[in-house]
This record gives structure tokens, sequence and C-alpha cells, in this order.
């Protein structure tokens, strides 16, 4: 089979006026003006009737792929989901922008089914969720034959296939879909899959010469980080207090742990609710509508929590142990910052971890589906133990590359670990420590020998008298144990025999000698966090937090999720330019012409009440308008300056004044006044009197130095009004940059 693959950039052949029906579609309905990477390539498959699978990660917009086509064209798409969640998701979402939508399912009655089955024959839907073993039965697809089918999309594609880390075989069924429906194009689409499972996924679905396009699997908005686990509980709880009050999941291996996990937790103040498939129909959905409405912010759970989850603004995910694969991970971790705003992912390991999965494999017949599960499990091993950037690792497990090797969203990027000042020495010590053991012994019990610990079986074995016994009694044992670790990853060390004792390898006797260095790093005790100001820089926080209150509200109304309103990005993009009339809103990212119609009113009192209230500016210019969010800058890379934002800059820099920018540029008062309070913050200009006389300058410092820069209204008040909110943000701006300075 002929399996064109293509990487980032396609030239797929397409006419204008698909192009204008495809980007009317995606602004009229979802609000968003710009397409994200390869989905304009995509969608143009779709319209010509062309199989593809579409590979990109979690949160990179895959439904709009093929949603945005079934709304453009004429016909039902057929759209095959493998959950009863995620079909319901999808279909309330697409309802709530105004695209007419349906799922069966066997969770509906009969009456209700019958209810789908009139619209689908009076020609009412562009979208129809079913799920893969309803669709393969012979009375489903003779019914649907009459239905104008336009495509087929296939949703999580790889669980077609025995090398995906998530193989279903009622996926398999859906070869027969080529015959059922030979008119249709068929498409499918995963957020994970290596070039192996890819070529599988092809095979098995029998599409025709297919484009197979694959995106970037680096999700920057994502911090990642990986914590050798001594103390779970805690190292949970120190996650936890970075996201009070925001949205997130703990992944555990077992039922167990989830259930013990979950009330640990909830004796300790934190509100959470398990999730495992040993749980009772109604308690997992309990637990799952929960999440989704947000009565609960917390969820533990098993990997059976999540693959029909949509929800955009979980803020951060915990595995409090090791995930079976890379595959797994990126899959389950991917479900953290979906809306393009930052999260943090935090992986606790432990050895026993892999003997969990050895033990669970044991149970897999097929002789090369265990062996690849084996592979699968060394690999996400060797990520936990590896000091290499951790983005950098996960694109290149799926055959990608970093453009820059600073990432800028990692545990190692972000220096949250040190440079041992005489990493020679640390290493030998380790070395020669494992050498008079025998090497016949594991990672902590070495680690426990080398911190000076007087257990039963090292006095036994006489281990008390070696000479390297409590060589490093200042370190913790879980910093030794990581830096066994490190020695493992960087091959001085390796693993060997049942009980994985350590043995040195011919590169290990080469540091012992003084040949070669270990590169070792050591966990800081003060791990910084993360910056995320840039994500916030103009949001107001006071505001953004109203919004979501009623966003709240009106979900409740409405008896859908929260996140199904508006994303977490309206909210704070409604925060940062706090419209006031219709023409505003609509330049908002995510409200299109259902969701303006619908909430505009309730939302732009809102904000007008609320700035009234607070003496906050109102119909501040950010951008051009509604745009697709890019994924996060992160820390290391620096942020760039807009277009527009450059053509403002280089007027102020000529020296003109407000009132002649507005009136080269035809832009309002209130516009400019924003850029120019962006233009001192970013360039640093501390004089300002070429826009503001220097003794209204004055007068507002000597305000500021009264009652404080937190807010406006304080100052607003203290200057009796004769001074414009426009002024105080610059001035208090150019405060900011000369208070900078100092420090």
């Amino acid at each position: 089979m002929n399996v064109p693959h293509q990487h980032k950039e396609l030239s797929v052949p397409s006419d204008t006026s698909e192009i204008t029906a495809l980007q009317t579609a995606l602004q009229q309905y979802w609000g968003y003006r710009d397409f994200r990477p390869l989905q304009r390539e995509a969608m143009s498959l779709v319209m010509k009737d062309m199989d593809s699978l579409v590979v990109l990660p979690t949160g990179g917009g895959k439904s709009l792929c093929y949603q945005v086509p079934a709304v453009s064209r004429d016909g039902l798409a057929l759209i095959v989901s493998p959950l009863i969640s995620l079909m319901k998701d999808q279909v309330d979402s697409l309802n709530s922008v105004g695209v007419p939508a349906a799922c069966i399912n066997s969770m509906q009655s009969q009456n209700e089914k019958m209810q789908v089955a009139g619209q689908i024959r009076r020609r009412e839907l562009k979208l129809l969720y079913i799920a893969p073993e309803r669709l393969a039965q012979e009375k489903t697809i003779q019914f649907l034959q009459d239905a104008n089918v336009s495509f087929v999309a296939i949703d999580e594609a790889h669980c077609i296939s025995q090398w995906g880390h998530d193989f279903r075989p009622e996926y398999r069924q859906l070869a027969k879909l080529r015959s059922a429906f030979p008119g249709a194009g068929i498409h499918g689409y995963t957020a994970t899959a290596t070039p192996q499972v890819r070529n599988d996924i092809c095979e098995q679905l029998g599409l025709l010469n297919p484009a197979v396009l694959v995106g970037s699997f680096d999700r920057p908005n994502l911090q990642y980080r990986v914590e050798r686990r001594y103390d779970a509980m805690g190292q949970i709880q120190r996650v936890l207090k970075r996201h009070r009050n925001e949205s997130g999941v703990i992944y555990c291996i077992s039922r167990k742990n989830v259930e013990a996990t979950s009330s640990a937790l909830n004796d300790l103040g934190f509100r959470t609710l398990p999730y495992h498939a040993g749980l009772p129909d109604e308690k997992r959905r309990l637990a799952q509508d929960s999440f989704i409405d947000e009565s609960i912010q917390i969820i533990v759970a098993t990997v059976a929590f999540g693959m029909g989850i949509d929800k955009s603004n979980v803020r951060f995910v915990i595995h409090a142990e090791m995930p079976r694969s890379l595959e797994n991970y990126q899959q389950e971790s991917g479900r953290a910052g979906r809306d393009g705003l930052e999260a943090e992912c935090t992986l606790l390991y432990a050895a026993n971890d892999v003997d969990t999965w050895e033990f669970l494999m044991q149970d897999i017949q097929d002789a090369a589906v265990r062996d690849t599960g084996t592979a699968a499990l060394k690999a996400m091993q060797h990520y936990c133990i590896s000091t290499r950037c951790r983005h950098q690792q996960l694109v290149r497990h799926f055959g990608q590359d970093l453009d820059s090797a600073n990432c800028g969203a990692c545990d190692i990027c972000l220096h949250e670990m040190r440079p041992v000042e005489n990493p020679l020495i640390t290493g030998q010590k380790i070395l020669s420590c494992v050498y008079r053991q025998g090497q016949r012994f594991g990672g902590a019990y070495t680690a426990q020998v080398l911190k000076g610990s007087r257990a039963k079986r090292i006095v036994e074995n006489g281990h008390d008298q070696l000479s390297t016994w409590g060589l490093m009694k200042d370190e913790s044992e879980p910093q030794i144990r990581n830096w066994i670790d490190q020695l493992l990853s960087q091959g001085f060390l390796r693993q060997a025999g049942e009980y994985n004792c350590l043995e040195i390898t011919p590169t290990g006797r080469q540091l012992l000698k003084g040949e070669l260095t270990p590169s070792l790093l050591k966990m800081r005790d003060d791990i910084p966090t993360r910056a995320t100001q840039d994500m916030w820089e103009g949001v107001n926080r006071n505001l953004f937090d109203e919004l979501r209150g009623l966003r709240t509200r009106l979900a409740v109304q409405k008896q859908v999720p929260p996140y199904i309103i508006f994303s977490d990005a309206t909210l704070r993009d409604l925060a940062k330019a706090r419209p006031t009339d219709l023409a505003g809103l609509t330049q908002i990212y995510g409200i299109g012409k259902q969701k303006r119609d619908e909430f505009g009113a309730v939302v732009l009192f809102t904000i007008r009440n609320w700035c009234d209230q607070n003496g906050i500016a109102t119909d501040i210019a950010t951008d051009d308008g509604p745009s697709t969010p890019t994924p996060m800058q992160t820390h290391g890379r620096k942020k760039a300056e807009t277009p527009a934002s450059e053509a403002y800059f280089d007027l102020f820099e000529q020296g003109l004044t407000v009132e002649e920018v507005c009136l080269q540029k035809d832009r309002s008062q209130g516009t400019v006044w924003q850029y120019l309070e962006q233009y001192v913050r970013t360039h640093h200009i501390a004089d300002i009197t070429t826009w503001i006389p220097e003794t209204r300058c004055k007068e507002i410092e000597t305000a500021i130095a009264h009652v404080g820069s937190d807010r406006l209204k304080p100052l607003f008040e203290h200057l009796k009004g004769q001074v414009s909110y426009e002024e105080i943000r610059v001035v208090r701006a150019a405060w900011d940059v000369r208070d900078a300075a100092k420090e």
C-alpha cells in the first residue's frame, strides 16, 4: 500500500472557495479565525474525499479537522467514537455552537434512538456519533446507506492496531466501511501513534492511497517534571497547593491505590473522588459528571479514566506511579492544557512500578504483543531516570525533534536540578559501593549502605563494615537513588538478574579509573515555580473569577459542563479585552455567532457592571481579532512582539504623542494608550514626559507613594478624578520600570 507520510508542511490542492467556506464555518460556529497547524490540510482532504490519517497531539485540534468540513459540505458525517461519554461531550459542544449533531448509544432509551433516526431520515443532522460495534451491525449499515453519508471519521484510530497502546478488537470490524460506503472518504484521527502503528492503522482500515499527516508531538504549554517517589502524599500535596481551585487528574496503577490516595487526600481537606473499572456504573458516572461540572476539582483514577473526557481546562496531571509506556504517558499527560494554556504534568516513579507492570503483562498470551509491551516499559523507565530534556525525549520517541535544545518547560531545562560540584567523586563513591557489595544488590540497598543505615539485612551481611558504608551520610536516600538512576541512564551501571542487581559496565570501570566523568544533577531544595506571568499579562484575575462564576451559573441552567459554555482561554481573553458591545465581543477567541447571540447580553452586562464598580478600563485593544490559541510561550523561549504592536512602538520611538498616533493609525485613544503602556513596560521606558506632562507625572507618582499601585480605583479617587485611568496606568508602568532597575 502506498502511504505517503507528511510532516508539518503539506501541499494539499485546494481552491479558494473551499478554504473560504472552511474559514467562514470556523469563525461563524467556533469563533476562531485561524487554522492550527495541519488543520487546513486535513480539512481539505476531507472536502476532496481523499482518505487520510491525521496524527495530532491531544489539544491540537483534531476534532475540528472533521467537524468543520462536516458543516461545510452536504450530507451526514459519521463519527466513530469508542466511549459514550466522549460522544455526549462532543454532541453537547457542537449543539452549543449551533451545529446539528446527535449520537446513538446503548445508554439511550428506544424512544431517544427513534428520535435520532427521525432526524437522520429528515436530513436534519450534520454529524452522527456512533460506537464501532454498533456501526459494524448490518442493520445499522443498511439504514445509514440511505442517509447521504458524506464521509466517515474514526476517532482514536490507534485502537485498531494491536501494536498500539489501547488495542480494541471491535475496531477491526470497521474494515467493512470501505465496501459499505464506497463513495465516502475514510479518515482516521489519533493523538499518539508510532510509525509502525500508523502503517497498521492504514492497512487495517483499508485506506486507499492515504495521506498521513503527522503534526508535532510537542506540547510546549505543558511543564513536565519527574520525581523519584519517596513521600508520595507529600509530593502530591505540593503539586495540589500550586493549583488551588483548579482541575486536575491523579493517575494510579491499581484500584487499591486509587481508593487509598483519594481517601487520604480527602482526609487532608482536598475534595476528590475515585474512578476505576471496579466501581459500580453509577459511582463512575457520578465521579465523571462531578469532575466535568466542576463540583469537584480533583479525580483520582486508573487509566480507565480520561479517554472519554474532552474537558479543556485541566491544569495538572499527576502520575502517582509510572505509566506502562511513553504512548500512554503522552496521551494521559496530554489531557492537561487542552485549551492551549499552561499546565503541569508531574510523574512520580519507583523501581517497584516496573515490577508491577511486568507482573500484569504476564497474562498476555501473544508473545509478540508481550515483547512490544516489555520494550515500551523499558523506554518509559529510561524516560524517568534520564537527565535529558523531557520534551525532547517525548518527541524523539515519535520520530521527531525539537527546534531548540532548551524547551524551557521541564524540570531539566528549568534547572530544578543543579549540577553536582564533583560528579567524578560522587560517581566513584557509588560504583565503589556496588563493587564492594559484590554486585549482588539493587539500588535501594546500595543507597541505604551509602547513607549509613544499620538495617538488619545490612548488618547481617556485614556491609556496615564496608569502607563505603556511610560514605554519603549527608545526602538523603532519595537523592542517592536518583544518582544511581542517572548512572544507569548514562550506561555506567546496568541492572541484571531477577532482582535487578546493580552491575558495573565497562564504561563504569573507566569511571572508577577516573578516565570518564558522569554528568550528575542534584535535586534543588528551592524548586523554582514556573513563571506564568506572560499567560496572564493584561488579564484582570478578579474579573476572570467573576466570569468563571457566571460560566458556572450558565452551565447549570443549560445542564452542560462549564467548559462547553466558554473555555478558560475565552474567559482570559474577555478579562483582558473587557469588551462592552457586541462588536468587541466578536473579537474574542472562542465566541462565534451562536454564543454571541445566546450569552452576549449577560456577558457584556457582567463586564460593564464589574468594571464600573472597580474603576477598571474597558474595551482594551489586544490583537486584530479572534484566533486559535497558540501554545504558550514557555519560560525559556522569548516572547515575540506582534506585528501590530511593533507598528505602534515604532511611532512611540519617533516621539509621536498619543493624539498623533491616533490620527496616523486611525484608532481610538483608549487603544493607543493601551499600546503605550505595553511599550513602556516592554522597552523599560522610565521617562514618559513625551506623552504625559512632568507635573502630571509627579502628581500621579505622589498618589502612588500614598496609596500604592496595586489597584487603579483608589488612585483615581485619591486624585479626585482629575486624572484619567489611562494616564495612571502609563505612569504606574514607568514607576514599575524604575523600581525594577533599583533592584
